[in-house]
């Protein structure tokens, strides 16, 4: 048996609050993040991640009040994101409760970082965060035909994708999180394509993110190449629930955690 497939409902916090739009726009209320971390934790999630969506564009740092209330409703592994730009950012949010962090438009600004992160607290910890879309028509090529967006998928980091992956495994991080910016929320299922190129470039984890909408999106994913899958919407609002991810992906033929 392999490595068991996890399954990770994400939390996309805005102002204390869980939002979920539409390639990061309209964005509406999804609910409290500490009550959905604690309903999550009793349904069987994996992880959870929380990634303050607003910290890099406000120009501030995570809220490590959000996080600590979160991380003391739940028993399961908690990554956390946005707004890190440090050692000691990363430092803080571990003391607040945090197993992870996501790193991502700190990075892009500053590679080195990620080894910094990576040497002092260990590649277990540090996750990538990858936000990733098509080049599109008029811009510059890409090798991958993929590249890599910063504050929310709203400025192109003139990076390839699958390269800035391979960068952040040689620079130390112990997983990719990679978030298709083409599906974030439009329920189309995940990006197979990226997926594929990702998962033949590197060889730490790589989580799935963007596009889910229903259970059977999620199996064609662990087929090409996650080894976790990342969802928000179709969670929040009880449209699938985490049972239902788990018994489709042991259906197709995968080992998930019970």
């Amino acid at each position: 048996m392999g490595v068991a497939i996890r399954v990770i409902p994400c939390l996309d916090v805005d102002n204390g609050r869980v939002v979920k739009g539409v390639n990061f726009e309209n964005l509406r209320d999804a609910g409290d993040p500490v009550e959905l971390a604690k309903r999550y934790g009793e349904e069987g999630a994996d992880e959870l991640t929380f990634l303050d969506v607003s910290a890099s564009k406000d120009g501030r740092g995570t809220m490590l009040d959000v996080v600590r209330r979160t991380a003391e409703q739940i028993f399961i592994p908690l990554t956390v994101g946005g707004g890190v730009r440090s050692v000691e950012d990363v430092d803080q949010l571990l003391r607040a409760g945090a197993d992870k962090v996501s790193v991502n438009t700190s990075a892009i600004a500053r590679p080195e970082l990620l080894s910094e992160l990576s040497q002092r607290f260990g590649a277990q910890c540090i996750v990538l965060s990858v936000d990733a879309r098509r080049v599109p028509a008029g811009e510059t090529p890409q090798p991958s035909g993929f590249e890599v967006t910063t504050h929310g998928g709203t400025r192109s980091a003139g990076l390839d994708a699958v390269e800035w992956a391979i960068t952040g495994e040689k620079l130390g991080v112990g997983e990719i999180l990679l978030n298709s910016m083409d599906g974030d929320g439009t329920k189309n299922g995940f990006d197979l394509e990226l997926l594929e190129k990702v998962r033949a470039a590197v060889s730490i984890p790589v989580i799935a993110s963007g596009g889910a909408g229903t259970a059977e999106h999620f199996p064609p994913a662990v087929r090409a190449g996650a080894n976790a899958v990342l969802a928000a919407t179709i969670f929040h609002f009880g449209e699938v629930t985490i049972s239902e991810v788990k018994d489709a992906i042991e259906n197709a033929g995968f080992e998930v955690r019970r």
